[in-house]
């Protein structure tokens, strides 16, 4: 069976081409070529050895996840399906603003940690994915939109900036996660700086620690409550990694995060979670951590039991958040037309678990 080059960081490369009897340069003409060419025919690199051309097509592959379907909003954010095989499709969003171009990218196929209010979270757990798997969304994203932006002056590339915000809990799939982030940061690969990737969490807080030594990106956190209380209800991760632990730990994540602040999310639920005695009490709990706020309007799915916030009680909570001096921003819904917004991503999920809180406790490690 070929291996799939895309599976490999620079160290995975390099080890890769010495047991085909390469040298070390060798792995950073080929990360270049993939990541940053974005090409996949080894017969094209045309500044390799047609010898090790030929080891290559001989013993490897480039291979992404394969389209299943391609769909644009009619505000411009675009949506794909992709296969990962055995019947199983992840979703990848695009996000494009003027200033720059957002990828939200899956980590899992489903996820195990069932957040009451996320349809992701309905459609159960299968399996984390690869490297290739992760890394591949954003490969073909950067292929799949080089004909729009060619003739766009000033960004060489229409992704600039990545949120694991998409399907699955990343911190959960740790390895394989770090792993998509060390080449997305690579200066051979895609370059991109720690401030423009970011990792959303539910609150795994061993794996927060675990990423602030090993790849400290920017950091967001799924709060959606101000008490535990609620948030056992909304987040069930909450019941092993209560909120005190939680922003213990995003204090210790400061020490090395790109960014001075820790992003807060919190989806705005009617009449659940967005009364003004609310936002009176998330001021207490998180105006000792420097943070941002970022309020997020809630996307219905087909049987979710709740109902977005009006824009009135959103607008009451948010101005709560900022006379106490937290910055406080309320997400633009995008794509919702495509169910590509906020918390509606589902794919093609065939759930191995079928015990939804067994997999909450083993994703919890």
């Amino acid at each position: 069976m070929s291996i799939n080059l895309l599976d490999f960081d620079a160290k995975g490369l390099t080890g890769f081409c010495a047991e085909i009897g390469e040298k070390p340069f060798r792995a950073r003409q080929l990360l270049r070529w993939i990541h940053q060419a974005g090409e996949a025919d080894f017969d094209a690199m045309s500044d390799l050895a047609k010898g090790l051309r030929e080891k290559l097509s001989a013993a490897a592959v480039i291979e992404p996840p394969k389209v299943i379907s391609d769909h644009t909003a009619s505000d411009g954010t675009r949506k794909w399906l992709l296969s990962v095989g055995a019947g199983n499709g992840i979703e990848t969003v695009y996000i494009p603003e003027t200033s720059r171009g957002t990828l939200c990218v899956s980590s899992q196929v489903g996820c195990a940690l069932a957040c009451a209010f996320c349809s992701t979270g309905r459609q159960g757990f299968n399996r984390n994915l690869t490297v290739a798997e992760i890394i591949g969304q954003l490969w073909w994203a950067n292929k799949a939109l080089a004909e729009t932006f060619k003739s766009e002056a000033g960004r060489e590339r229409p992704v600039t900036n990545i949120v694991m915000m998409g399907m699955g809990e990343p911190l959960t799939n740790f390895e394989n996660v770090v792993t998509a982030l060390d080449l997305m940061l690579d200066d051979n690969a895609y370059g991109l700086s720690r401030r423009r990737v970011t990792v959303s969490t539910s609150g795994i807080v061993p794996a927060m620690d675990r990423l602030r030594e090993r790849c400290p990106v920017a950091l967001a956190v799924s709060l959606h409550a101000p008490n535990d209380t609620l948030r056992d209800q909304l987040v069930p991760i909450n019941r092993k990694y209560p909120i005190r632990e939680l922003l213990a730990a995003c204090e210790r994540y400061l020490q090395s995060a790109p960014r001075d602040f820790i992003t807060f999310e919190y989806v705005m639920l009617d009449g659940v979670n967005d009364s003004v005695a609310q936002a009176r009490e998330l001021v207490r709990l998180v105006r000792d951590i420097p943070c941002k706020l970022n309020l997020i309007p809630f996307n219905p799915f087909p049987d979710s039991g709740f109902r977005r916030s009006s824009a009135n009680a959103v607008s009451r909570f948010r101005n709560v958040l900022m006379e106490a001096g937290l910055v406080t921003t309320v997400r633009k819904t995008r794509g919702d037309d495509i169910a590509a917004a906020c918390g509606q991503l589902a794919g093609k999920v065939l759930d191995k678990t079928r015990r939804i809180h067994r997999s909450i406790a083993e994703a919890a490690g």
